[in-house]
């Protein structure tokens, strides 16, 4: 079989276990693909006839640092590679893996970026409040910062995930995993609102099962959300860095600073791990050192 032609059969099969077996979301898949398809090709221009050794892999890497790429990012190919070569190990194409060799560069952890109070009333108060669509971005401002939501998750909803008798909200989320996070009485409104008012008005008795909906009666995607958050945050005053995951530190930080425990925070965030969610750690070292200093009678 042609090398090229198997490779291209290789990363087919390993897209599919991880979209099957691993159930994992198509941001992923699409990551892995892209991640897969630049190293496919680099072993194509090299004439590489299989899944190249721990030497060759290690040029691989420099190639990518040559062209550029971030840490964050070359970390993610690494990642790929291992995932790649531990599949096809488990399927006996390989011998040895030795992508689990490979040293991952040293990522330095960046504090996320988050809102303040009056920078949060100011974004919510930037739609237009006598038109559908400005009601129902409202609704989905506050309903992502409510809940802590991705920008994925928050366009995926159905208008059964909202229960608003208990004020609780069903979320799909990575990996296909379902969590219920808890929705304030401000959001709770906004919604309820938009669903009496605005969502009428744009389906003009079409039906679709989303909550959130376009003038023709389509889904809204994130990509079109991004450009609303942004033309909402210049109109408030937020010029630089302002993307749905900000509302989403915003919600994580706002939490902790008012007591809440970094538990909780990783249950409502859909975190599987807590270690992703110590990125929050600042927040608890700085309330620690204030509550020192308050209440400690040699602070």
């Amino acid at each position: 079989m042609n090398p090229a032609v198997a490779m291209r059969d290789q990363i087919g099969a390993f897209l599919d276990y991880c979209r099957i077996e691993k159930g994992l979301a198509k941001n992923s898949l699409d990551a892995y693909a892209r991640d897969l398809a630049r190293f496919a090709g680099y072993l194509t221009s090299k004439g590489c006839r299989e899944a190249p050794g721990l030497e060759a892999l290690g040029e691989y890497i420099d190639s990518l640092y040559q062209a550029g790429l971030s840490s964050r990012s070359i970390a993610r190919h690494i990642t790929t590679l291992r995932n790649f070569y531990r599949f096809l190990l488990q399927q006996g194409a390989l011998q040895a893996d030795p992508a689990s060799l490979l040293a991952a560069p040293r990522q330095w952890s960046t504090l996320p970026k988050y809102l303040n109070l009056q920078q949060i009333e100011a974004l919510f108060a930037a739609p237009p409040a006598d038109k559908p669509t400005g009601i129902r971005d409202r609704a989905m401002l506050e309903l992502l910062y409510a809940a802590g939501l991705r920008v994925s998750e928050l366009c995926q909803l159905e208008l059964s995930d909202l229960n608003r008798d208990l004020g609780v909200l069903r979320v799909a989320g990575k990996g296909g995993r379902q969590r219920l996070v808890p929705v304030g009485k401000s959001a709770l409104a906004a919604v309820e609102r938009y669903l009496n008012e605005a969502r009428p008005a744009l389906l003009r008795g079409r039906g679709s099962r989303y909550l959130f909906v376009t003038a023709r009666g389509t889904r809204l995607t994130r990509q079109a959300f991004w450009k609303l958050l942004l033309g909402y945050g210049k109109r408030a005053g937020i010029f630089h860095g302002l993307t749905p995951h900000v509302l989403r530190h915003t919600f994580a930080t706002h939490l902790l600073e008012g007591g809440a425990d970094l538990r909780s925070v990783q249950t409502m965030l859909g975190h599987a791990d807590i270690s992703t969610t110590q990125i929050y750690t600042h927040v608890l070292r700085s309330r620690l050192k204030r509550t020192v200093e308050e209440h400690h009678p040699r602070a």
